[in-house]
């Protein structure tokens, strides 16, 4: 295989049905390919209990020096009925200047042109400047707990150290280099459970409605606003997910019914401070429902995600200034840094240290008939080429 091709090596990441947690040949691929280049590989499958087993891949190459990693995740969403696809979802079939199937942007893409440029840089000098490692799991889109969490526990326990890491998660909007993501929202997921007292339609006044008390506490939580954003991230917001009675009859009021929301939430707030909030918006409003004047409280239960995710913000000039450079240098476009977008596992990387993620444009990815414009990939390769070539330079400068 010519490792220097990323075209050539996604096609053959695409034909490995990684669907989550399902390995499907796609690290043994890469280990293969990474084994070529000098890498020293460490497989490594994660269990926990009720939730699938995952393999995942660490791969460092050096031993010396500043120490850049590069992560990602080969698994994938589920492709649909093979039928409704143009092209096959695993066929990684090229039509019309585009590779086809699933993952070819959400991310096997940007591994293929990570790779494609260390075995550029590898060619063209005896060894790097430093080390690079490359972070793969096999669990992004799943639970996230047997993946990049406990792999990076697991090299860390070994002595790995990073200086910085690159996602190559898919950010561009519409075009390559349009969006650098320096931070992401964090995440909050919860359940609100309002209990009432069944009874006929008929009778109200022998039952206690708990859709009513649902409708002022959905309020509550949403207006007034959680805030209005600041300089690098937009507003928190505040989305209903699901309401549900499990009431099928029309002349039954329920006993109790079921509400689900997510908060997409800035660095104006922590998982416990938003937490605070909403418990404090719901107390207001269980004791201020007009109807039930002379009544006690309408009862209700609040939970919360057990893993919510934090906000975080990468404020490493050196690391954001060399992807930008390397981005305008290639494209001619100076990108903009976002913070916009949901979850990665960014998010967990940067415990460890500073952290960017730039990758392929995302319109297609989740979707039927996901695909890969190559010249696309030619670009991003050339990108992380002159990004790898920088770092190094730069971090040795100020080194």
């Amino acid at each position: 295989m010519n490792l220097t091709d990323p075209t050539e090596i996604l096609a053959t990441l695409v034909r490995c049905p990684s669907v989550t947690p399902e390995e499907g040949g796609a690290l043994d691929a890469l280990d293969t390919m990474l084994g070529e280049l000098g890498f020293r590989r460490d497989r490594v499958t994660f269990q926990e209990a009720e939730t699938p087993d995952v393999d995942n891949l660490y791969a460092r190459l050096g031993e010396d020096g500043p120490h850049l990693m590069f992560a990602g995740h080969t698994d994938v969403v589920p492709p649909g009925p093979a039928e409704d696809w143009t092209h096959g979802p695993f066929s990684g079939e090229i039509a019309e200047g585009r590779l086809y199937g699933r993952g070819a942007v959400d991310m096997k893409g940007g591994i293929a042109c990570f790779i494609a440029a260390l075995a550029r840089l590898l060619s063209e000098n005896d060894k790097l400047p430093g080390s690079v490692s490359l972070l793969i799991t096999g669990d992004e889109e799943g639970p996230a707990i047997n993946g990049t969490v406990k792999l990076l526990e697991h090299a860390a326990a070994s002595g790995e150290r990073w200086d910085a890491a690159l996602v190559g998660e898919p950010t561009n909007p519409n075009e390559l280099g349009e969006m650098i993501k320096v931070g992401r929202r964090g995440s909050l997921s919860a359940r609100l459970i309002v209990e009432g007292t069944q009874g006929h339609v008929a009778y109200p006044h022998l039952a206690d409605n708990p859709l009513r008390a649902l409708i002022s506490f959905a309020d509550a939580l949403t207006e007034p606003p959680l805030d209005t954003g600041n300089d690098r991230f937009p507003p928190s917001n505040l989305e209903l997910t699901s309401i549900d009675t499990g009431n099928t009859a029309t002349n039954v009021i329920p006993a109790s019914t079921e509400m689900r929301f997510n908060v997409r939430f800035n660095d104006l707030w922590s998982a416990e401070s938003l937490e605070g909030e909403l418990r404090a918006r719901l107390e207001v409003a269980s004791m201020a429902l007009k109807y039930r004047s002379g009544q006690p409280p309408m009862r209700y239960q609040l939970s919360f995600q057990e893993r919510p995710s934090p906000s975080f913000l990468t404020r490493d000039d050196r690391l954001v200034a060399t992807l930008s450079g390397a981005v305008a240098a290639v494209t001619g476009q100076t990108p903009t840094l976002s913070t916009t977008g949901g979850t990665s596992d960014a998010r967990f990387i940067k415990d460890y240290c500073p952290v960017v993620e730039f990758g392929l444009v995302g319109q297609t990815m989740h979707k039927v008939d996901e695909h890969v414009e190559i010249d696309d990939l030619e670009t991003l390769t050339l990108i992380y080429k002159a990004f790898i070539e920088n770092w190094f330079a730069a971090t040795q400068r100020a080194g």
